[in-house]
């Protein structure tokens, strides 16, 4: 049976990266933000977030999700609101997308909040990837384009690197890729023994 690998961690830490150079040794890799992305254009999703939220976050009908993220990142009732909404919706996806899976021995599920959204009970093991904080910043402002600001309301809107390593597996600190990847090559080798006495 195909075993499911969590991989999480705070924003900014990294982990999509981590997740590609999973899937170059050939692990299917579901990034859960993403497909929730795709999930939130569905007329189901947006007719729900249009019913909960109204229509001032939208404009000529389309979906303005910086206003969206100002009204959840500033109220966390708002946050688990609108997860209550997409959550269920990506774990059905995700479930349709492990069907064509059943040969592979792993596959890794990627998701920011894996244990605020409770997806975490459906992997068989967890990794938390870990930044300093500095560098998490740095990153989603780069990326994003965004401000200091706005990145440590969304920080504080996730659970700690220090909660999410007590419910962990593996931890893989992303300061270098060279020592990330070497993290991830030893937590292969260790799940290769593991699935040998399985």
């Amino acid at each position: 049976m195909t075993k499911i690998i969590g991989l999480t961690g705070g924003i900014g830490s990294g982990k999509t990266t981590i997740a590609n150079y999973f899937q170059s040794f050939g692990i299917p890799v579901y990034i859960a933000d993403d497909e929730a992305r795709k999930i939130m254009r569905s007329s189901e999703i947006i007719a729900a977030i249009k019913n909960t939220f109204g229509e001032a976050i939208f404009e000529s009908g389309i979906l303005n999700r910086e206003k969206l993220a100002k009204i959840v990142f500033n109220e966390p009732e708002k946050l688990e609101l609108l997860n209550n909404i997409v959550h269920p919706a990506v774990k059905k996806h995700f479930e349709h997308w492990l069907l064509q899976y059943k040969k592979i021995h792993y596959v890794i599920y990627e998701a920011a909040i894996l244990f605020e959204s409770g997806g975490y009970k459906n992997c068989d093991f967890i990794i938390t990837v870990t930044a300093p904080v500095d560098k998490r910043i740095q990153r989603v402002i780069e990326r994003d384009k965004t401000t200091r600001e706005l990145v440590l309301k969304r920080i504080n809107a996730q659970w700690t690197d220090e909660k999410r390593i007590s419910k962990s597996d593996f931890v893989i600190e992303n300061i270098s890729l060279e020592n990330a990847k070497l993290e991830v090559y030893r937590i292969l080798k260790i799940l290769k023994i593991k699935q040998k006495h399985s």
